[in-house]
């Protein structure tokens, strides 16, 4: 199955955060592929944000995984409930991600629903908010802080150009869709970097 290189993570990270809207990120979960179109993200880039983990190369047990190799998985833990994934960017040492914050489904989306909701009928509420947060993928691709870490160019989990590059169907993209700038959410803390353009959205032309 064609994924997306070590090579592309190596990238400047607002490049990628950038191109990876439109990319596929591929589950495999008991034998299934859970599958979903990436939407939106946000960049975080440590020698310079206030609002990354290892900001100014801070090394913790947390943040030691943003200096791992590009193309790594970063998950951890927030408000001690919902986790979040990032894709490692930039060459290895330099810590700096891109975080996940929405998708739109694909594949395996009745098994996204019953880890997301239970046994709880897919309502068109539940539907609208389905996979539009960090913590809701998570909780429906079933990724918490065990994965952290995983190579993202392994079988496990991936991201890919289409879903035919891993074996599934078509999916047929929106026409007439453009990019949005803007804040990241939550980063209030951050001083001047809460105002850094790096949240990065695909959204329908009007």
């Amino acid at each position: 199955m064609a994924r997306l290189s070590r090579e592309f993570y190596a990238q400047d990270t607002l490049g990628a955060a950038r191109r990876l809207l439109g990319k596929y990120l591929i589950r495999r979960l008991d034998g299934e592929l859970l599958a979903g179109r990436i939407v939106e993200t946000e960049a975080y880039v440590g020698r310079c944000d206030k609002a990354c983990h290892a900001y100014h190369y801070r090394r913790t047990a947390r943040t030691e995984t943003l200096f791992a190799p590009p193309g790594t998985a970063y998950i951890y833990l927030i408000y001690g409930m919902y986790h979040c994934l990032n894709f490692v960017t930039e060459p290895e040492g330099e810590p700096a991600a891109v975080l996940l914050r929405a998708l739109e489904p694909v594949a395996g989306a009745e098994t996204m629903s019953r880890l997301r909701y239970g046994d709880k009928p897919l309502t068109n509420y539940r539907k609208k908010n389905f996979l539009n947060g960090p913590g809701k993928i998570c909780r429906a691709l079933a990724l918490t802080r065990a994965e952290n870490g995983l190579d993202l160019t392994g079988d496990t989990l991936f991201l890919c150009d289409s879903p035919e590059d891993a074996g599934l169907p078509p999916f047929p993209a929106p026409a007439g869709e453009r990019v949005l700038t803007g804040p990241r959410i939550g980063v209030d803390y951050a001083e001047e970097a809460r105002d850094f353009p790096w949240r990065f959205r695909l959204v329908k032309e009007e």
